[in-house]
């Protein structure tokens, strides 16, 4: 991890979004009327885009950012299989985990920019 005053907190709240997507892809989805073919597919993206750059903001080497995008493209396939296999009122679904993937690659992305370093920044800030 990188060196934060509060590194707990910091991975806390990467966990509290690992249990919050595992929890929201198990629960009965919410009747949305929204009538755009596929519009789940953005959350997808969005929520573990947002888990993989998170990881950036908290992992300081390569090889943890890399095994933390692989666990989460890993989590996200295996979410696919659980909707289909624990739950009547889900639906595997490929396009879902290739949605997953995605959000996961463009969080990584962070890596390649200076906001890399913003959660450290501000850590540092709010410390002192």
């Amino acid at each position: 991890m990188r060196e934060f005053s509060w590194p707990r907190l910091w991975l806390g709240v990467w966990i509290f979004g690992w249990l919050l997507c595992i929890t929201l892809s198990l629960v009965h989805p919410p009747q949305m009327d929204l009538d755009l073919p596929d519009s789940d597919k953005i959350g997808h993206c969005l929520a573990y885009g947002t888990l993989s750059a998170w990881a950036v903001l908290i992992f300081r080497t390569h090889r943890a950012r890399l095994g933390a995008a692989l666990s989460l493209i890993a989590l996200g396939i295996a979410m696919e299989f659980a909707q289909g296999l624990l739950t009547d009122y889900r639906m595997m679904d490929a396009r879902d985990a290739l949605a997953n993937t995605l959000g996961v690659l463009l969080g990584q992305a962070l890596a390649l920019t200076s906001a890399q370093d913003w959660l450290q920044q501000w850590d540092r800030r709010w410390a002192s």
